[in-house]
């Protein structure tokens, strides 16, 4: 798997999302519990914002920069924007996080999970379900599966939730971080 193409379909997937975003509709409430949809974008652009920082200088802060937007769907698209520039102009090989050095492939990858999985979770704040195109999520799952370790439960993702033998990768893929009602019946 390519995680500069998994990072780019997961990009157009939010992007999409945020499309749904009406203006004044930035306090509606998310599957993120403690954020409501104005605070989720903000998070969302400071992911990306890690992400360009890491394409582009090789280093990524451990302490978000605080960014505020007055247009945060705006801010988003634009910062989207930048970070698909910044992996075509060729990344490096490796990041540091704080001190530690990340191949920048994992870093591609683990971004591309939060960045579907917060477009998908824009979607239900907007009350306009838009499902993860189930070839992404399979590919993100398998990554999910990798990075989100036990202790990462009930601080940055909720418990999984079980989920019906039929239920396809986005289901599972939702599930498996915890997001309810992520599937039919």
């Amino acid at each position: 798997m390519n995680a500069g193409e998994l990072l780019e379909r997961s990009l157009a997937y939010a992007l999409g999302s945020v499309a749904e975003v009406a203006p004044g509709g930035l306090d509606r409430g998310t599957p993120c519990g403690e954020w409501d949809l104005g605070e989720l974008l903000g998070h969302l652009d400071d992911s990306l914002d890690a992400l360009h920082e890491g394409l582009t200088g090789g280093r990524i802060g451990l302490f978000p920069r605080v960014i505020g937007a007055a247009d945060p769907a705006c801010a988003f698209r634009t910062r989207a924007c930048a970070v698909l520039g910044a992996w075509a102009a060729g990344p490096g090989e490796r990041v540091r996080v704080g001190e530690l050095p990340l191949d920048v492939r994992v870093m591609a990858a683990v971004g591309a999970v939060e960045i579907a999985v917060h477009g998908w979770d824009v979607t239900q704040a907007c009350g306009r379900p838009r499902p993860i195109p189930r070839p992404l999520a399979a590919d993100l799952l398998p990554v999910a599966r990798c990075v989100v370790a036990e202790e990462d439960r009930g601080v940055r993702f909720g418990a999984p939730v079980a989920v019906p033998p039929y239920a396809g990768p986005d289901a599972r893929l939702l599930a498996f971080l915890g997001r309810r009602d992520s599937f039919p019946g």
